[in-house]
């Protein structure tokens, strides 16, 4: 086990000294891929054989170039949920998990109703969707995204779930007519990354472009998806849509500005940083 303990600091140092955060955290998970076994066991391996250090060593490499992790070894944690992704979809981020802890709060006091009807716009990998389908009995969940690759992993994710996945453009006008005023929760992790922003090489070369970016302002989806949670919204409803941490005032005038929605609140996510915005759609028709 001494060569394995060696392996992973070797590449601790490696992806450090190539600027990754998560250096020490990602040697591991890639041995642990290597090896076909949870992260937490490495300690209980048998010595591993040449070939894994052969395969550790080409997930290493791949890794210092840059490719995210989660590519790698083909899976995201999302809160309680495993995810695969890959190249086409979006990673999703550990700091998106605020948004449906928000939205589970709401439910567990109460606040929608027995079998509530959840919109989730833009779904990339169907990460939102999942987690609240897994934390809400009994919703009918709706996975709306228009990308093809995304919508792919979405389907595989969704398997086996209660949640429904629909190729739809959350932009366009008059979506889902037959669900006016009766949906309880609308959420969004939508592009929001204003034009021109700089990305780290993970998210830049590997996350798609249509996921990320917003328009000059990173306003170009949320604007039109405040509008489409005004309309199928019943009074009441709860919208709540991620944006860049530099947009959050823009967000809550957008929102509140559409004159449908109260109680528009800007909330931070694991980090403290601003992060989504949440409002209740008000009885105006």
């Amino acid at each position: 086990m001494t060569r394995l303990r060696d392996a992973i600091d070797s590449a601790a140092v490696v992806f450090a000294d190539a600027g990754i955060d998560s250096a020490r955290y990602d040697a591991e998970e890639l041995a642990a891929h290597a090896a076909g076994t949870d992260r937490g066991r490495l300690t209980l391996l048998d010595a591993p054989g040449d070939d894994f250090f052969a395969r550790y060593r080409d997930l290493v490499s791949a890794r210092r170039s840059r490719i995210p992790l989660q590519h790698l070894i083909g899976s995201a944690a999302f809160g309680p949920v495993t995810l695969q992704v890959g190249p086409g979809v979006f990673v999703p981020r550990p700091e998106t998990e605020a948004l449906p802890e928000w939205a589970l709060k709401h439910a567990a006091a109460h606040q929608l109703p027995d079998r509530p009807v959840i919109v989730d716009a833009c779904t990339g990998s169907g990460a939102l969707a999942i987690a609240l389908a897994h934390g809400i009995a009994d919703a009918r969940v709706i996975a709306l995204d228009d990308c093809e690759s995304a919508l792919r992993y979405a389907r595989r994710n969704c398997a086996g779930t209660p949640v429904e996945v629909i190729r739809a453009d959350a932009t366009a006008p008059g979506l889902l007519p037959e669900l006016d005023g009766a949906v309880d929760l609308l959420v969004s992790n939508p592009p929001y990354v204003p034009d021109g922003a700089q990305l780290d090489p993970e998210v830049a070369q590997h996350d798609p472009e249509h996921a990320l970016f917003g328009g000059p302002d990173g306003m170009s989806v949320i604007t039109p998806l405040a509008k489409l949670a005004a309309r199928l919204l019943r009074p009441g409803g709860r919208f709540a849509v991620e944006h860049d941490d530099t947009t959050a005032a823009t967000t809550v005038h957008t929102v509140r500005g559409t004159g449908y929605f109260d109680d528009v609140v800007s909330r931070t996510d694991l980090t403290g940083r601003s992060r989504f915005v949440t409002a209740v759609r008000n009885d105006r028709p």
